[in-house]
């Protein structure tokens, strides 16, 4: 299961994180972003240990989804030694995700 990061804990958990992260920036009034949300939780088993996945609700956090540009959701980023090295923009297919995942392992 993807792990909720808020604003406060979002260094924590991104930025200072070992592993490359999955953010998945969503919200509950957003249906593309209920589509992917099953693939992300799969992904979030599937890399366990070895890349960690999240999710920030954009209406909970807006301070990260404001630094970071985010305008449509879904929108993921992918972080690795704190920077963004990634981004997907809208729903895709899970392969996608997973190979942009396996670009940064």
């Amino acid at each position: 299961m993807a792990i909720e990061v808020t604003d406060e804990n979002f260094d924590e958990l991104v930025i200072q994180s070992k592993l490359p992260v999955l953010v998945d920036f969503w919200a509950e009034w957003c249906g593309p972003c209920r589509m992917i949300g099953p693939l992300v939780a799969e992904l979030s088993d599937e890399y366990a240990g070895r890349a960690t996945v999240v999710k920030m609700d954009v209406d909970s956090n807006p301070g990260t989804a404001a630094k970071f540009g985010i305008r449509n959701i879904p929108t993921i980023l992918f972080f690795k030694n704190g920077e963004v090295a990634d981004k997907q923009v809208g729903a895709v297919p899970k392969t996608i995700l997973a190979s942009k995942i396996d670009g940064l392992l």
